[in-house]
């Protein structure tokens, strides 16, 4: 348990230093919030696609041929964003619910979950973990575009118009295109590779600058019981029933160990970039994503422990 909770910290404290030298940078006035804006435009519509354009490319879609995983996976995922977006109708404004959903429902698997899949695992973790990775990209900019879409202030929520929104999502536009060349393996000139991966390098950090940039104690106080709220759902409700599914499915080893991973990571840090797109209660992103990768350095391990206690993983 030790070494998980030391692994968790490592992968976790590199995520805190970005978010306070951003803390750092707007309290001396280094950035402001024009260029929290600009920056955040930018990794929306450029860094991050180039992000995830490459990591499909660099994905074996061959060997990612497990249906009842894939499967599993979606269903639980569509559950857990209706129960997400139900508890938001009740819980928090209406202007609100978007940014609500979206915090406790998507998780940072990408980052966090898949090397923390690679920790426990080895390199069958980072194969199995990586089975997941376009399936989680596609499902969850999708739904969140689609909660999104529904309570901003700047998007039609008309059915025609969601889906113009999902089609037109960077995001979702990069996944898309690069599956054609990670499915026939079709690689790009190495002078382009290079300068993609430059770009990609730059999203995690520059994100996190800006999330912490837009993080203030009044901000925290004000959204700090809605921001909770989520954090509890996405830490604690949604892993227990998403990994209780699993077990009951009959996933067992690797297999669940990894859908736990995946669905008890904190809120992603895109979460924050697709707020602030969406002329979303940013604020509240910022606070959700601080407060839930705080709390996953305690869950993650509570529940390892519990899954290799009762000797299911």
């Amino acid at each position: 348990m030790l070494a998980i909770f030391l692994e968790t910290l490592n992968i976790t404290a590199p995520v805190f230093a970005m978010l306070f030298l951003g803390v750092l940078l707007k309290r001396i006035n280094w950035i402001d919030d024009n260029f929290i804006h600009s920056a955040s435009s930018l990794v929306f519509n450029v860094t991050m696609p180039a992000l995830l354009f490459l990591g499909i490319l660099h994905a074996d879609l061959h060997a990612a041929l497990k249906p009842s995983l894939l499967i599993y996976f979606s269903i639980a995922t569509l559950v857990c964003f209706a129960i997400a977006w139900g508890w938001a109708i009740f819980r928090c404004p209406r202007e609100d619910r978007g940014i609500y959903t979206q915090g406790a429902f998507r998780g940072n698997n990408g980052v966090i979950g898949l090397a923390l899949a690679a920790s426990m695992y080895g390199d069958y973790g980072i194969s199995l973990g990586a089975i997941l990775a376009g399936l989680v990209i596609l499902l969850y900019n999708t739904l969140s575009t689609i909660v999104l879409a529904v309570y901003s202030p700047v998007i039609k929520s008309d059915p025609w118009s969601i889906c113009k929104s999902v089609l037109r999502n960077p995001l979702i536009i990069s996944v898309i295109a690069a599956a054609p060349f990670a499915y026939f393996q079709i690689g790009l000139p190495g002078w382009l590779e290079t300068s993609g991966g430059y770009l990609a390098q730059m999203t995690l950090p520059l994100a996190l600058i800006c999330i912490g940039g837009t993080l203030s104690l009044a901000a925290l106080r004000k959204s700090g019981g809605m921001a909770l709220s989520s954090s509890l759902v996405k830490m604690i409700g949604l892993p227990i029933l998403a990994t209780l599914g699993a077990w009951l499915w009959g996933f067992r080893g690797v297999e669940l160990g990894i859908l736990f991973l995946y669905f008890g990571s904190p809120t992603a840090a895109a979460s924050f970039v697709m707020a602030r797109a969406a002329n979303g209660n940013h604020e509240l992103a910022a606070a959700i994503i601080v407060i839930t990768t705080v709390m996953a350095a305690v869950t993650t391990n509570v529940g390892i422990f519990l899954l290799q206690w009762g000797g299911w993983i």
